[in-house]
């Protein structure tokens, strides 16, 4: 969601080395963004994800000394010597961080959000006053105020995604494959989600399929069901709602395929994932279950159907439902779903 900021600092500084420091989970996106030219993996210390696969380098390598990950990223930093950095945060997190490492690096102009005074951390600092709740800004205008602040601009603020010849072509072979006919029109559900608070049952998503197929209003349009790797049982669970129609693909191994599919899509049906983000920038209309636990990133700039059930627990910003009944997205039926993708499938026109 940080593409159209970056895509700001390209269209102001078309000349600029921009290079994307980024979790390894990052480096599929790198062949499909079109305005970085580098993409620099790190597993950062202070985020979750990169705090967790040091302390697994640690145990299979006892020997190697705390810090020695760090240190070898701070030095390939320091031999680029950047001219300035851009540090893209949620609300929730703290940019010093990373302020210092950029400090450290010898990184002389730093931009970033903070709640805390930085003093001479950041050269540039945007007080941070957005709180998880009613009113909070999308992460989108988050990033793209960020930019603005120091005159970076860009007259499209859609989400880029850069697809190519070969994700097409690998997405038809594989819908070929299954079954659809090459150029028909066709939903794409996808089930999945890293975060089990974000994800609508998958059972209910067969079952939206099932009605989907047998609704006149959508007839000619075939049903899709996809996931990602180790997303297989997801996939079997809302298989068996099916009852014999649509088309189940196999596991997609590759992002490229993926945003091919979704390209393709009349409609995508998902949990508030990638898969919905792809859409929303490759503008593909999405139905989007959307667990109530975090209010800042709903589908951007692409008409979208938004789906989920109110509930006092929102907002929880947890990975797994603090309540234990799921009741924002578990409270909103199947029929709901295939309805509200009906409402975004166009009507199939006459060869003129």
């Amino acid at each position: 969601m940080t593409t159209p900021a970056i895509a700001a600092v390209r269209d102001s500084l078309p000349d600029a080395h921009l290079a994307l420091l980024a979790a390894p989970g990052a480096l599929p996106l790198a062949p499909h963004l079109g305005d970085v030219d580098e993409v620099i993996p790190f597993h950062a210390p202070w985020v979750k994800a990169g705090a967790a696969a040091l302390d697994e380098l640690a145990r299979r390598m006892p020997d190697c000394a705390l810090g020695v990950p760090e240190r070898a990223q701070l030095q390939r930093l320091i031999q680029a010597r950047f001219d300035a950095a851009i540090i893209f945060t949620v609300c929730t997190q703290s940019p010093l961080p990373a302020a210092l490492f950029c400090r450290l690096a010898g990184i002389p102009l730093v931009l970033a959000h903070s709640r805390e005074r930085a003093y001479g951390l950041l050269s540039d600092e945007v007080a941070d006053r957005d709180e998880i709740g009613p009113g909070l800004r999308h992460e989108v205008q988050r990033q793209l105020d960020l930019v603005r602040h120091v005159g970076l601009r860009t007259s499209d603020e859609r989400l880029r995604f850069r697809l190519r010849e070969e994700d097409r072509l690998a997405a038809r072979q594989l819908l070929a494959a299954a079954g659809v006919e090459p150029g028909g029109p066709y939903v794409l559900l996808h089930p999945g989600a890293s975060a089990p608070s974000r994800r609508y049952p998958a059972l209910r998503f067969g079952q939206a399929a099932a009605l989907m197929h047998r609704d006149p209003a959508m007839a000619g349009t075939r049903v899709v069901l996809c996931a990602g790797p180790g997303e297989e049982a997801l996939l079997r669970e809302a298989a068996e709602a099916l009852d014999g129609v649509g088309h189940v693909l196999p596991p997609l191994q590759q992002l490229g395929t993926l945003a091919g599919l979704v390209a393709g899509a009349s409609v995508l049906v998902a949990n508030n994932s990638g898969p919905v983000h792809l859409a929303a920038a490759l503008g593909t209309p999405v139905v989007d279950l959307y667990a109530l636990t975090n209010p800042q990133h709903t589908p951007w700039g692409v008409e979208a159907r938004v789906l989920n059930h109110d509930v006092p627990c929102r907002n929880c910003l947890q990975s797994v439902c603090p309540q234990g009944h799921h009741d924002c997205l578990r409270r909103v039926s199947a029929r709901a779903v295939a309805q509200a993708a009906r409402s975004l499938v166009k009507p199939i026109a006459w060869a003129a």
